[in-house]
């Protein structure tokens, strides 16, 4: 993981502002989804992406019934 040495507050709401330049760095617009994970005592904010339901991949996925597949999924699932 590597600091970008920006410290921001949280409001009283328990809100952050992530600064302009990390979203116009990482194409995150207003109403973009974010996905929030912790690990240990981090929180880690990432941009949003449909991904395989099965394997995580978000290459080449379909919506099927309102669920995400990737291709190479789809395929296997095929072979049963």
């Amino acid at each position: 993981m590597k600091s970008t040495g920006i410290v921001r507050r949280v409001d009283e709401l328990g809100r952050i502002v992530v600064p302009m330049e990390l979203r116009k760095t990482l194409d995150i617009k207003e109403k973009d989804p974010i996905e929030i994970f912790t690990e240990g005592d981090s929180i880690i904010l990432r941009k949003f992406t449909d991904s395989c339901i099965f394997c995580g991949d978000s290459s080449d996925a379909i919506r099927f019934e309102g669920k995400i597949i990737c291709k190479d999924c789809l395929t296997k699932l095929k072979g049963f």
